[in-house]
């Protein structure tokens, strides 16, 4: 299964029962990387893991909720206990709910807080002492954190004021971490893919959903491994290189 270009490595995937979680996990496996599969849906997880195994690679399915700061700490120690070391972390779980400001649902918007915010967070926090610790002395003498965000963490829009909070914010702190700890060969990368076919739209009201479905009516959506060979094209290039931030659309999204 092995390409070999992530052999001796171990990453950790939030989100990574489905999409793009689901699809760098595989990503990152087939390059030799065992891989700390992280979510809530269990049973989704444990047969991602399988199918990982059967095709060669090494997986560790981690049933957690990472917007409880123990649950998050408790699944970095665990991928660190039962795979030896950390040297990649993307944070890809994330929620989108859309719609207008005005008589929106507060547990909407405490909801993508507690997602997008506070689980990337807790992650980061609990994994940057090992990504440290492998950049210092792994096999490749580099770690990355490779943190998802949005075209809506560039482009403001109405209906999306605070989705976009939260995708402005991803992409703040990780400028920030990035400057932080760049001299000890920790990368930091920010993804912002525009429209992606994944569950990610299911999640809203149905005349939200309507509404996107007519907004990108005429766009081809992007895939999720569309994603996942970006990311992995980052976290492989040589420790002399960081890509620290992408931005991918459709190629018939205008905005």
């Amino acid at each position: 299964m092995s390409d070999g270009a992530l052999s001796g490595t171990v990453a950790l995937v939030t989100g990574a029962s489905s999409g793009i979680g689901e699809a760098t996990a595989r990503a990152v496996a087939c390059a030799g990387a065992a891989v700390a599969l992280v979510a809530r849906r269990g049973d989704r997880l444990r047969t991602i893991a399988r199918e990982i195994e059967s095709a060669g690679g090494h997986a560790l399915p981690v049933e957690v909720d990472i917007t409880e700061r123990e649950s998050a700490v408790a699944a970095v120690e665990r991928t660190v206990g039962e795979l030896g070391r950390l040297d990649i972390l993307v944070n890809n779980a994330g929620v989108m709910l859309l719609g207008p400001a005005v008589g929106a649902p507060i547990d909407e918007w405490e909801r993508m807080l507690e997602i997008n915010v506070r689980g990337l967070l807790y992650c980061a926090h609990a994994a940057l002492p090992h990504l440290l610790e492998a950049a210092a002395g792994g096999p490749r003498q580099v770690a990355d954190m490779v943190n998802l965000s949005s075209v809506a963490g560039r482009v403001p829009r109405s209906g999306s004021a605070v989705y976009n909070l939260t995708k402005h914010g991803v992409g703040a702190f990780s400028e920030a971490l990035r400057q932080e700890v760049a001299e000890r060969h920790v990368r930091i990368s920010v993804v912002e893919p525009g429209a992606v076919e994944t569950e990610l739209q299911s999640h809203n009201r149905p005349e939200i959903r309507d509404a996107i479905a007519q907004r990108f009516a005429a766009v081809e959506t992007l895939q999720a491994p569309d994603i996942a060979e970006t990311i992995l094209f980052i976290v492989t290039r040589p420790r002399r290189m960081t890509v620290n931030e992408v931005m991918i659309r459709p190629s018939n999204q205008a905005g």
